[in-house]
């Protein structure tokens, strides 16, 4: 692939991603992507097969992201360390109001069963690795799951609200539960 190539493929794939965070991956058309990109609909079939095939990558690439951010704490920490520092950031107010680089699964989580099976797949193997990553041992991954849900759970209503009191009590409330 060209270099040119390239670089509009990512030009695309950040406008997905961006319009993921915000709609799901359902909603937005190849033309508000390709819009959003500086770019026309007509050059889109000569980086992507479908409007499916693009918001799966995209997808998977915010939700790599958010597991290489987990990666990057210190290994030397505890599983409840792990997931507490997690939700600080998770659980605030600059992650629930970001439009990019933030979590995906709040705004696509309900569209996941109209859609091919590949997403679910895909946060079928996002969550195993995450509840991996935030327990301290295979006993504790159940305690893992259930912060990962309450995290999601949690930032999900916050975004629903938006900003303001109610939105910001919730955050802290279950940042307050995650342990």
């Amino acid at each position: 692939m060209s270099d040119k190539k390239a670089q509009t493929r990512e030009r695309i794939l950040k406008a997905a991603s961006a319009a993921l965070i915000k709609h799901g991956p359902a909603e937005p058309s190849v033309g508000e992507v390709m819009g959003a990109a500086g770019l026309t609909v007509g050059g889109f079939y000569a980086h992507f097969e479908s409007k499916d095939a693009l918001m799966l990558e995209a997808f998977k690439q915010l939700l790599s992201h958010r597991r290489d951010l987990i990666a990057g704490l210190d290994a030397g920490l505890t599983g409840e360390e792990r997931r507490t520092l997690s939700a600080a950031f998770y659980l605030s107010r600059k992650h629930r109001d970001s439009s990019e680089q933030a979590c995906p699964i709040p705004a696509s989580v309900g569209e996941l069963g109209r859609l091919p099976d590949e997403f679910r797949a895909v946060l079928n193997e996002h969550i195993e690795l995450m509840a991996a990553q935030l327990a301290a041992s295979p006993e504790d991954t159940d305690k893992a799951l259930a912060d990962i849900a309450l995290m999601v759970g949690g930032l999900s209503l916050a975004r629903a609200l938006g900003p303001g009191e109610l939105s910001d009590r919730l955050l802290r409330a279950a940042k307050s539960a995650v342990r």
